[in-house]
């Protein structure tokens, strides 16, 4: 281990905190950032706070049980792969189904019961598919920006941020 390095790690590190505390009881000068930069730092954090909202509020639609959300999301966190659940329409077009051959397929009551039973499970499997088509092309270019790019953009903030009060530290002395 360098003693050296780690010694002037830790200066610096102390630098940095003295100017920023400096900055933030108002006893020190800022150097403040181009009024651009100001504005796409705002204009990404808005962007990263909507994203949240809309992949929340997508998931919600695709899933209104909270539970089964909570548990997709733990399935999510685990890597592995969370069971298929039924469907409401799927569930209902068996019932419909069931329900109309008890009664007889050449009964009127019947007939109507079983077609309505397979509407029920083509909307089920359109619906399927749906979620499955948001997740893959809509929710996961939205994760991917809040999981990766925006990261990127705070870990370039906080260099920048480091950068600046090294600076403001240096032009004090």
């Amino acid at each position: 281990m360098d003693l050296t390095r780690l010694a002037a790690d830790a200066g610096q590190f102390i630098n940095r905190a003295i100017q920023y505390t400096g900055e933030t009881i108002g006893q020190a000068d800022k150097t403040d950032l181009g009024p651009g930069l100001e504005e796409l730092l705002v204009l990404a954090d808005a962007t990263k706070t909507c994203t949240d909202k809309i992949i929340s509020q997508t998931e919600v639609v695709l899933q209104p049980s909270t539970g089964a959300r909570l548990e997709d999301r733990l399935y999510e966190h685990l890597e592995w792969s969370a069971p298929l659940r039924p469907r409401a329409l799927e569930v209902l077009g068996n019932e419909m189904t069931q329900a109309g051959l008890e009664l007889g397929s050449n009964t009127p009551y019947g007939t109507a019961l079983l077609r309505c039973g397979e509407v029920q499970k083509q909307l089920s499997d359109a619906e399927r598919k749906f979620v499955q088509s948001t997740n893959i092309h809509f929710l996961t270019p939205l994760r991917s920006f809040t999981e990766g790019e925006h990261r990127t953009i705070q870990d370039e903030r906080r260099m920048l941020l480091n950068k600046r009060l090294d600076w403001t530290s240096l032009k004090a002395d």
